[in-house]
């Protein structure tokens, strides 16, 4: 009895394979090997490859382009393995790969360590939680963007989310800034309108004596939010900035507090902050208004029906901003 072949291949990311050899082809062939690498487990007809990768009219028959398009795949995998023959076989109407030949994929390991993850409790939990975490390497097959590439890359990107979701309140208890910082960075770059990657981000430099880093991570993120959906931070995380910001004041020289005020006056601008922010704003003017017997004044700018809510909006804060600034 032989010894199993065994083939790993590295979906998560750039294309690869275990045995470290460079995977060469055309765009298309390299697509069709990996969507029958992805679907190795079952027998792939003919009819289904037709429909994935020949939706268009070709000047030859379908199946001639099908045959092709197989000639070649064979060719690259001969080159990838040379010891091995027959990795693709051809059945009636399908094709499969060879039972002596095993593959294991990244994205299998990927996903079952998500799901022991979620029926493990304790420091198993979190163990498994890392170990999905550390085999999440990169977008699904980061260099193909065809169609059926795209669904399952949305797919893996769901899964990579909600572990990392999962994982950074158990972080947080452990104190694993470093560890905070690196998955929220990579979570943050697949979809930056999660809150929660922005929160412990900046609790995690907070935590690290980097306020200042905590108030840039903030800005960064008002901006890009306000850009892509029109409406301003969370309260939680707009408080956590307002604690940065503090911190950051705390953290400075004398002379660095000093010129600080002097420049938050000369320049003083509108502020912009959610409702809730602004009630606890006014809850402060009031007690300020019975203690110092002075008056105050509140506004409240109608933008009408017909507004365009992000653009007209936006459009205000420009005019408020400028005004202010041109007092």
């Amino acid at each position: 009895m032989t010894d199993e072949k065994i083939i790993h291949f590295g979906l998560l990311g750039s294309f690869s394979c275990s045995y470290d050899r460079s995977v060469k082809g055309g765009k298309k062939a390299l697509s069709f090997l990996q969507y029958l690498i992805v679907n190795h487990a079952r027998s792939i007809s003919s009819e289904e490859l037709l429909e994935q990768f020949w939706t268009e009219e070709v000047s030859n028959s379908p199946q001639a382009a099908l045959r092709r398009m197989m000639h070649t795949v064979r060719g690259i995998l001969d080159e990838m393995f040379p010891d091995m023959d027959d990795l693709l076989i051809t059945l009636p109407g399908c094709y499969v790969w060879n039972p002596d030949v095993r593959l294991v994929l990244d994205t299998e390991l990927f996903e079952k360590a998500c799901m022991d993850a979620k029926r493990a409790s304790g420091e198993e939990r979190y163990s498994r939680l890392l170990q999905a975490v550390s085999l999440y390497s990169g977008d699904f097959l980061s260099g193909n963007d065809s169609e059926w590439v795209l669904v399952l890359r949305q797919y893996y990107q769901t899964f990579y989310l909600d572990v990392c979701k999962a994982v950074l309140p158990i972080l947080y208890q452990k104190e694993e800034w470093m560890k905070i910082l690196d998955i929220c960075g990579q979570a943050y770059r697949i979809d930056f309108a999660v809150e929660e990657f922005t929160l412990y981000q900046m609790r995690a430099m907070i935590a690290m004596g980097q306020p200042e880093q905590a108030v840039k991570q903030y800005k960064i993120f008002r901006d890009k939010i306000i850009q892509e959906y029109g409406i301003m931070p969370a309260s939680h995380i707009e408080k956590l900035y307002m604690l940065a910001s503090d911190l950051r004041r705390k953290n400075s020289k004398e002379e660095d507090i000093f010129k600080l005020v002097c420049e938050e006056e000369e320049g003083s601008l509108a502020f912009f902050c959610t409702f809730e922010i602004f009630q606890k704003i006014v809850a402060l003017e009031k007690r300020h208004i019975e203690r110092s017997g002075q008056q105050s004044a509140l506004v409240v700018v109608s933008l009408g029906k017909k507004a365009i809510p992000v653009t007209d909006a936006r459009r205000l804060e420009r005019i408020l901003l400028e005004k202010f600034k041109n007092r």
